[in-house]
């Protein structure tokens, strides 16, 4: 039967034995190998502990917002694994790659590194952080017992998860695309990559994609429509405010990556030429378009940690945010300018003089907001009591770093200085310190502060400060040699370089990478020892920092239902304000909560999207048309699935209050 070639090529596609760099990379070899022997590990202690039950019914197929923020957050931290392994890698390639050493990386391979690295640490680590922050403290922020559309939810994270996976695959089975994280024409052309590649970059990000953006429209509508009586839209806090503004931009910006890639594929499979360089293509379309998407998509990640640093702020100066009104006015008008503010990608592309001028300015204003936010910060923190807990350390990190990154994208809206830096090295560290001093600090920011709230415990404090010690020193000592270098007119993305002036400076930066591995390290010690030391680490009160918003005012953990009753509002920083009223917990009249029902759909649909997705980057017709049928049955048979709550009993309500009382009295003891 496998004689037969048409045969084969039916069954699999363009899949074939040459197909598998293990066989020829003993690298890749040596790596595959690690992954299965640690997965066999792991799938042997889930079953030797009897956990597959456990995992399916209160993980797997949780809508739980609570739970599925932190499958989002765990999702992101395995991934920022693998795009940090790459970047060692790219690191160590530039320092030793000049004159006559080649280095280690022959250039498909390093071509393929760097762009994974990007799309992961984009898609798969800053995206899962920002929406799993999201997705946990949203809800409790504005006194809701789940997001409006349960369902949903599950089913965002698990498709966000096999974009992931889709990724991951392409490690083992062909290759990664070689084209940069924006995959630009015509690198991604057929002609130029006739290899899986792209399309594995093409079906991970519009399976990704179509998850991240379902995860908008329920936030967006959650925030909207569920907050708390009483809780107007200027008395909501300023994390929510920036979720809702980030959930508006991703409504806005991601069916614009949906439908650029959806032609971008038809240019790869149906032979079409939007992008191509005959008959009529334009790889600058691609470049506008990619771009209507790509620069709000900064912004996106950005917004919330702007949230999470005004949280922290607030809490450890133990007094209201100042300038609460600007705060959310600079949010809005950053949301309006960074849908504007992709157009200075035009400045290399022959544009007017009036036209380059407008975006110019517009990119520039857009730092006004931004400053406007540090101020209110810093004011915040003259004469406030201030507690250096690691948070806060991680705000004042970043307000340090990110400032020199919006003064460096500042130079980037002038039209001369950006037709010198915006393909140099300069560019690079732009936008890291931007993405890492601000998103990165952000959102280590906003795990240690809100984690006691989902695990009943902190985190270590002492593997904390070293994880932000490490971080912050290593980021200085990995992106300012880019600085100099771009300034000095070395082009981003080269593997090899002739000069050997410049090898002390890519030595630096990659001693700075070696630094924040350990950052990353310490981070993850600082989890390992917090659960060895739980006991001694654990909160009962449920309000470890003194905050300020109603989340705070529950258990730690939450309990399902997050509140017995929803609380009612009357002003800013609702719980600070109930505490300062002398707030008492109702222990009597509990009723019945509805709450919907987990389900397994969302893990089913996304499992299909998987094959589907394979089988569009490998050609294997049968399995595509099998699984598009699939998917469309499933999503329709979910339709008719009408037992989808059921109610928490009073006397279970009761239970769990009663619990907590007697904790909280044990406290006051």
């Amino acid at each position: 039967m496998f004689s037969n070639p048409d045969l084969l090529h039916f069954i699999f596609g363009r899949l074939t034995l040459d197909s598998i760099p293990m066989l020829h990379e003993p690298i890749v070899a040596v790596t595959f190998a690690a992954v299965v022997v640690g997965g066999l590990v792991v799938v042997g202690a889930l079953t030797y502990f009897r956990l597959w039950g456990y995992l399916w019914n209160e993980w797997v197929t949780s809508i739980d917002h609570k739970k599925i923020g932190i499958m989002y957050i765990i999702l992101a931290i395995v991934m920022l694994l693998r795009g940090f392994a790459d970047a060692l890698m790219m690191r160590a390639q530039q320092a030793i790659a000049f004159g006559d050493s080649a280095g280690y990386l022959p250039p498909d391979h390093y071509d393929q590194i760097f762009t994974a690295h990007g799309v992961i640490m984009i898609f798969f680590v800053a995206m899962p952080l920002v929406t799993g922050l999201m997705n946990f403290v949203v809800p409790l922020q504005i006194g809701a017992r789940d997001v409006a559309f349960p369902f949903l939810n599950n089913f965002s994270f698990w498709m966000t998860t096999c974009g992931a996976v889709l990724v991951m695959i392409s490690l083992f089975l062909g290759a990664f695309a070689k084209t940069g994280w924006l995959a630009y024409p015509p690198l991604s052309d057929i002609v130029y990559s006739p290899g899986v590649g792209v399309d594995y970059y093409i079906w991970a990000l519009q399976i990704a994609g179509v998850g991240t953006l379902l995860s908008g429209v329920n936030l967006i509508v959650t925030i909207v429509k569920m907050r708390a009586p009483g809780m107007s839209m200027m008395k909501m806090p300023v994390f929510t405010w920036t979720s809702l503004c980030t959930n508006i931009l991703i409504v806005a910006a991601f069916p614009v990556l949906t439908a650029v890639l959806v032609l971008l594929g038809l240019d790869r499979y149906a032979g079409t030429n939007f992008f191509t360089n005959d008959l009529g293509g334009n790889a600058m379309m691609y470049i506008n378009l990619i771009w209507i998407w790509g620069h709000p998509e900064v912004y996106i990640l950005i917004l919330p940690a702007f949230g999470v640093f005004s949280e922290v702020v607030s809490t450890f100066c133990r007094k209201r945010l100042f300038g609460y009104s600007s705060m959310v006015y600079a949010t809005v008008v950053i949301t309006i300018l960074s849908y504007i503010v992709w157009l200075h990608h035009f400045f290399t592309m022959g544009s007017g003089a009036s036209v380059n001028a407008f975006f110019g300015i517009t990119t520039m204003i857009i730092s006004i907001p931004t400053g406007a936010k540090v101020f209110n910060w810093l004011f915040t923190m003259y004469k406030g009591r201030i507690s250096f807990d690691v948070p806060m350390l991680w705000t004042i990190g970043f307000m340090l770093t990110f400032v020199i990154g919006g003064m460096s994208g500042v130079m980037l809206a002038v039209p001369p200085a950006d037709f010198v830096l915006h393909n140099s090295l300069f560019l690079i560290a732009h936008f890291h310190n931007v993405i890492i001093g601000g998103v990165v600090f952000g959102m280590f920011a906003g795990i240690v502060y809100w984690f006691p709230k989902a695990f009943g415990f902190k985190l270590d404090e002492f593997w904390g400060k070293m994880s932000f010690w490490l971080w912050t020193i290593g980021f200085y000592f990995a992106f300012m040699p880019l600085y100099v270098l771009g300034l000095m007119g070395v082009t981003r993305r080269m593997s090899q370089f002739d000069d050997p002036s410049l090898q002390i400076w890519f030595i630096i930066a990659a001693f700075g990478a070696l630094l924040i591995a350990g950052g990353i390290g310490s981070f993850i010690m600082s989890i390992v020892v917090a659960v060895i030391k739980r006991d001694k680490l654990r909160d009962e009160t449920g309000d470890p920092w003194g905050g300020r918003t109603l989340e705070w005012s529950t258990s730690s953990p939450p309990p399902a239902y997050n509140f017995a009753f929803t609380p009612v509002v009357h002003d800013l920083d609702a719980w600070a304000d109930m505490k300062k009223r002398g707030y008492v917990r109702p222990t009597t009249g509990f009723l019945d909560i509805h709450m919907p029902k987990n389900t397994g759909a969302g893990f089913i649909l996304a499992a299909i999207s998987l094959a589907l997705g394979f089988g569009l980057v490998w050609h294997m017709w049968w399995l595509v048309v099998a699984s598009f049928i699939a998917l469309v049955g499933g999503a329709i048979a979910h339709t008719f699935n009408y037992n989808r709550d059921y109610h928490i009993p009073a006397s279970e309500v009761v239970a769990t209050e009663e619990e907590r009382t007697a904790l909280l009295a044990k406290q006051q003891a």
